[in-house]
């Protein structure tokens, strides 16, 4: 599939992540590290930040505790951010063909708005 280069900027509301590292609209943006360094705290925030965007977000989530999910199901709805936003899960319960389909899922809902 063909695709327009990215060229409109995506603000996280995070300035030092903003300034540093240039995410684009549209782009993929693959948040790695070690445990407990706030890797989900800069994607919450990153939602959050697109309420008055016109954007649709898709957060990813690969063997994290059903609690935790739920955690962020909480804070997503309670700041108004699941209006725009889709969950797609693998929890650490599930098998690991599950865990590594996941990604791949989360990309074909993001293709499926990309053609709307």
């Amino acid at each position: 599939m063909t695709r327009q280069s990215v060229d409109t900027p995506v603000q996280t509301g995070i300035l030092a992540i903003d300034a540093m590292i240039p995410i684009g609209r549209g782009q993929r943006e693959l948040i790695i590290g070690d445990r407990q360094t706030g890797k989900t705290q800069i994607a919450l925030d990153t939602i959050i930040n697109q309420a008055d965007q016109d954007m649709i977000c898709i957060y990813v989530s690969i063997a994290q505790r059903e609690g935790k999910l739920k955690q962020i199901y909480e804070t997503l709805k309670r700041t108004g951010a699941m209006d725009y936003t889709i969950i797609v899960s693998a929890p650490a319960s599930s098998s690991a063909s599950m865990q590594y389909l996941v990604p791949y899922t989360g990309s074909a809902i993001a293709e499926f708005f990309l053609e709307q």
